[in-house]
């Protein structure tokens, strides 16, 4: 989708204010205008949050470009110069954006092709990732679980291919397309994709779906959503490895991390942060106990110590 289609403007004011922590007023970011993108999902908008927050404690002038519809449409923003920062995903990046087929399932090796490749081609800047690790999966309830016995991706596909009736599959739209995704995934475990019986919901419905097993049988899931567990829905292993590695990392233009080079710094603490416990925590607060995904950033961050509630 290009970027003059999405609608997208220069970028609102942050919707809460925070003071400095332990970072602090940076020469070089004071006073800059820095507009911060992010996807429109959850975890994509309390990520975005986090890096407003921290440009913010760090003497930025931050504009907010949060909740943008899809992944392509977030990366030509910041292509186009429209978002100047954002985290966005290894595994993400080098299936969808660097057009590569299969992951490499080292996290370590993954993130560094991926920011070598990245900027030689499209003068792309990664900062180092963080630990959490936000990878496609399928789900299914107890109940479900039991009456199949499917527990491994290969145990799914064995039911794809003898009785697709009993593996009827919730996925949205982007799932159902990518390489990285359901396709990918088919042809990995060796089933026919079409087969399969695929409706089409929204991300955020699918987790209630799956757990009510009526419309669903299994559904597509991110593996630090909180409502995996708040709903007691398995994730059903990935016995051969398909699911890309997806780590956050701080990404820019060249041009952009040039001028403001002391923006790796100020992040860096902040990223390595970023662990799965936190962000399933932080997660569940949004779409479980229903708590704006702002202020739950905030608190965290607080709670941290990297920033003061202003």
């Amino acid at each position: 989708m290009a970027v003059s289609g999405c609608g997208l403007g220069s970028g609102g004011s942050v919707p809460l204010k925070v003071g400095p922590g332990s970072v602090t007023p940076t020469p070089g970011l004071e006073g800059a205008l820095i507009t911060v993108g992010s996807k429109e999902y959850t975890e994509q908008v309390i990520l975005g949050y986090i890096l407003e927050f921290t440009l913010m404690a760090a003497g930025a002038d931050v504009r907010d470009l949060t909740g943008i519809v899809g992944s392509r449409s977030t990366r030509e923003a910041q292509l186009s110069g429209q978002v100047d920062v954002a985290y966005e995903f290894t595994g993400n990046a080098w299936i969808n954006y660097l057009g590569h087929e299969k992951p490499i399932p080292n996290t370590r090796e993954q993130f560094e092709a991926v920011r070598d490749e990245d900027l030689e081609r499209n003068g792309m800047v990664w900062l180092e990732p963080g630990p959490m690790d936000d990878t496609y999966a399928l789900a299914a309830s107890k109940q479900v679980v039991e009456r199949t016995g499917v527990r491994t991706l290969s145990q799914y596909a064995d039911l794809v291919r003898t009785n697709p009736a009993a593996a009827k599959t919730c996925v949205d739209t982007e799932f159902r397309a990518r390489q990285d995704g359901f396709p990918g995934m088919a042809a990995a475990y060796g089933f026919d994709a079409a087969r399969a019986q695929t409706p089409i919901l929204q991300v955020g419905i699918i987790y209630q779906a799956t757990a009510d097993a009526r419309q669903c049988d299994f559904g597509e899931v991110f593996t630090t959503d909180g409502r995996i567990a708040a709903l007691d829905l398995t994730v059903l292993t990935d016995d051969k490895q398909f699911f890309a590695h997806y780590n956050p990392s701080v990404t820019m233009k060249r041009e952009f991390f040039d001028a403001h080079p002391e923006i790796a710094d100020v992040t860096a603490p902040v990223t390595a942060a970023l662990t799965n416990d936190a962000i399933i925590e932080m997660n569940k607060q949004v779409d479980v106990d229903g708590r704006d995904p702002a202020m739950v950033a905030r608190d965290w961050m607080v709670a941290e110590g990297f920033v003061t509630p202003a």
